[in-house]
């Protein structure tokens, strides 16, 4: 059967027809493919999956939830996009996936998840991908953040709460933490939506480093105003972990603005000073850092005070023995979290996965912070020099048209030459062959003595 077409510009005419062939535009997905099988993705989904089936008909667990990742990766922003993967015949065989679910089939296994194995699951995969991180001899910065995933319909946790978006509307709102130097979700929660920033941060953070395992040190922790809480900062001192917090403008805060009198000048727009403060309710005095910068037509992220309205101000409390104008350069290399929270939510649709129980969606979210891990190891594996945002990935490398034929025995992937085909990937695959992933430090052998 076929049939024509006037094309817009012109009075050409195409001829459309069908073809049998299998066909995928995700072709580049072979590179990501390769890479899996480097580090043994399915060994290690067998391993910590916590949902066994017995049914002779059923298809694997390992591989339901591999299909959601793929699915996300591809692009899906609801579970019953998923199931348009289905038609992809091509994929299926790259994936080596003989029955590709359903998105009735995801989302029954995401329904098997309690509270349990939600975390067994993702502490043990959490744990396998931490061995793999490079090793820095200065530590990781650990970044904390929450965020707003708005709700419709009614869902286990959607609770009114802190939404300046949409004030009113019900809400889950997650706890995140990040290691920034690797671009690495270490550990994740979601919430209910009625939860304050700072709420659960100690036992949050507590769980988070028993992840690293001792792999890995902290070199600085750094949080917004909303963790800025006494609980939270004897947790970090009795753990020896400097930190930086942005400081909330209370009352007793704005008091000791205004009694500085030494202030040090940067330039013409920008001044620091410091000094220590006991806040009411905590235990001891800690040391403040200020950032003074002049009020200019270009917005600032400093606030200002009634009564000094030239000025803005950003205050942060610190263990770091650094001058203030260092402190505040430390804080700002915390920018790069509301990154990966926009790549979660708009490259990776982390926020429109929801289901009526509330561990069943912790489960999805989950996987999609694991597939955000997947891909930045993939990028350090695959030689990439500068980190691309996973939107950046789908569209320059794993979109490739295809056409599934076979070559002897073996089956091919003939990769089209107009979107770069093998030719501008075949460094991906070398570097992915050739990587030795580093030696963990805590299992690192010891020298012997000479």
């Amino acid at each position: 059967m076929q049939r024509e077409i006037t094309t817009i510009f012109g009075s050409g005419k195409a001829i459309l027809c069908d073809t049998k062939r299998a066909i995928t535009p995700y072709g580049g997905l072979a590179v990501f493919v390769e890479y899996l099988v480097k580090i043994r993705y399915s060994e290690a989904i067998r391993r910590y999956m916590p949902v066994h089936l017995t049914s002779r008909n059923a298809i694997a667990p390992e591989e339901t939830y591999t299909a959601f990742l793929i699915s996300v990766l591809c692009g899906a922003r609801r579970f019953a996009q998923s199931g348009l993967m289905r038609l992809d015949k091509a994929l299926h065989r790259v994936l080596r996936i003989e029955r590709f679910p359903t998105d009735d089939t995801i989302m029954n296994l995401f329904r098997r998840f309690t509270q349990g194995k939600v975390t067994t699951f993702y502490e043990g995969l959490a744990k396998w991908q931490v061995e793999r991180l490079p090793e820095r001899q200065a530590g990781y910065s650990l970044d904390l953040d929450s965020t707003v995933f708005e709700r419709y319909g009614k869902q286990d946790g959607a609770l009114k709460g802190y939404n300046p978006k949409k004030p009113g509307r019900a809400s889950h709102h997650p706890l995140l933490a990040v290691l920034s130097e690797a671009h690495f979700f270490l550990h994740g929660w979601l919430r209910s939506g009625n939860c304050s920033s700072s709420r659960g941060v100690v036992e949050f953070v507590r769980e988070a480093l028993a992840l690293l395992d001792g792999c890995h040190a902290i070199r600085v922790v750094r949080a917004d105003s909303g963790f800025c809480d006494d609980k939270f900062f004897r947790f970090l001192e009795e753990n020896d972990l400097p930190y930086v917090v942005t400081a909330r403008l209370t009352r007793w805060v704005k008091s000791e603005l205004h009694c500085i009198r030494e202030w040090k000048e940067l330039d013409a727009v920008y001044s620091v000073a410091e000094f220590n403060l006991k806040l009411c309710g905590w235990e001891r005095d800690r040391h403040f850092a200020v950032v003074r910068e002049q009020v200019q037509e270009k917005p600032s992220l400093g606030k200002r005070l009634i009564d000094i309205p030239e000025y803005t101000f950003r205050v942060f409390v610190t263990s770091l023995s650094l001058p203030p104008e260092e402190v505040w350069r430390e804080y700002n290399k915390r920018a790069d979290m509301e990154k990966r929270i926009g790549e979660l939510k708009y490259d990776l649709a982390a926020d429109d996965f929801c289901m009526r129980g509330f561990f069943h969606t912790e489960a999805a979210f989950r996987g999609i912070l694991f597939l955000f891990n997947l891909l930045s190891e993939f990028q350090r594996v695959a030689g990439m020099t500068t980190y691309r945002q996973p939107a950046t990935l789908r569209s320059g490398v794993f979109l490739c048209g295809a056409v599934m034929g076979s070559i002897g025995r073996h089956v091919a992937l003939h990769l089209s030459s107009g979107w770069g085909g093998l030719q501008t990937r075949n460094h991906l695959f070398d570097n992915i062959l050739a990587y030795v992933f580093p030696a963990s430090p805590k299992l690192a052998p010891v020298a012997a003595a000479g």
